[in-house]
């Protein structure tokens, strides 16, 4: 935001930080993401209203582009609006609004809390309720999955969204404070509701699912390297050379042009292999394998990639507390 100094920007940054670990995303019905998902569905029935099956591709890929760009550009639009409106009033409140907003695109806690949602039950031997808890989190099919798979399924997904929920948002927020940080929100939003490759989304969530890739471009890869980082400095087993040398022969094999980057670091610090055969609807998808497997995956990798997870976010804070005190002295 123009009217902000780098300084406040980064103070704010380290209070939607602060807001997230102790309170985390409650389930709201004002949540901005949660109306960001409403007014995806709300626009998505509009924009096919009356869809035939001679559309063409084309003509879904267009309105897909529409659905978009209105999403991305009226979610930045009101949240300046709010921030503008509050700074008019007194800049404080501005900054206030701006904190708490950019800590609702942010998800450390609330990751961590699905993660866990799926160790517990791991732990007691219940594997029902870990397929099911699981299922809240990823897209594969979960029904029939054994504990390293299931233990699988969660790692990769903490991994991917080490980015898509915590570097991403902060790096647009850095860039432009909230009203950035939510148009990055509301660009992964819409990827994961309507990016998928199936019959009803491939072409018309083809803008979304493009949109979301080129976001995430230079964070994914920003976050392969701090895994790399905070492995070095958490021992419990974790490697920072494998980590290092998994992103580099791995990352790129995945289908995805970012994700292939956290979940290699994360496969490579843990000594694991992740990838390989998924389900989707009972069609089966071979994904590229990553990292080694040393060892066989276990309940308490899970446990392991949260605090992955934990120290990549104490290594932003501690990267905006050290350019504070740079900017301070200056």
């Amino acid at each position: 935001m123009l009217w902000y100094t780098p300084e406040e920007i980064l103070g704010m940054l380290l209070a939607a930080l602060v807001i997230d670990w102790l309170v985390g995303d409650p389930p709201w019905p004002t949540h901005p993401v949660i109306l960001i998902g409403r007014w995806i569905k709300w626009l998505e029935r509009r924009l096919r209203d009356g869809e035939t099956p001679e559309w063409d591709r084309a003509k879904l890929k267009r309105r897909g582009t529409v659905l978009t760009a209105a999403t991305v550009i009226l979610s930045a639009a009101v949240t300046g609006g709010i921030v503008w409106a509050l700074h008019a009033v007194h800049p404080w409140l501005g900054m206030v609004a701006n904190a708490w907003l950019i800590s609702t695109t942010v998800a450390v806690k609330g990751l961590k809390d699905a993660a866990l949602l799926v160790y517990r039950p791991l732990a007691e031997g219940n594997l029902p309720d870990a397929r099911k808890y699981v299922g809240y989190i990823v897209g594969r099919d979960t029904a029939g999955l054994n504990e390293p798979e299931i233990t699988r399924a969660a790692v990769e997904t903490v991994a991917e969204n080490t980015v898509d929920a915590v570097v991403s948002p902060l790096f647009f927020a850095l860039l432009g404070a909230a009203p950035l940080a939510m148009a990055y929100r509301a660009s992964n939003t819409l990827d994961s509701m309507v990016g998928y490759r199936s019959e009803r989304y491939l072409h018309f969530g083809w803008a979304s699912a493009r949109w979301d890739d080129v976001l995430n471009l230079l964070p994914a890869r920003l976050t392969a390297w701090m895994l790399v980082l905070v492995a070095a400095c958490s021992g419990s087993g974790l490697s920072a050379v494998r980590a290092r040398r998994a992103v580099r022969q791995f990352a790129r094999l995945h289908p995805s042009p970012n994700s292939g980057f956290p979940e290699s670091a994360v496969a490579g610090a843990l000594g694991v292999e992740l990838g390989g055969r998924n389900t989707y609807g009972g069609l089966i998808s071979e994904r590229a394998r990553m990292g080694w497997p040393l060892r066989p995956l276990g309940k308490d990798d899970l446990v392991l990639t949260v605090r992955l997870l934990y120290r990549v976010s104490y290594l932003i804070a501690g990267g905006c507390l050290c350019a504070l005190m740079i900017l301070k002295a200056l």
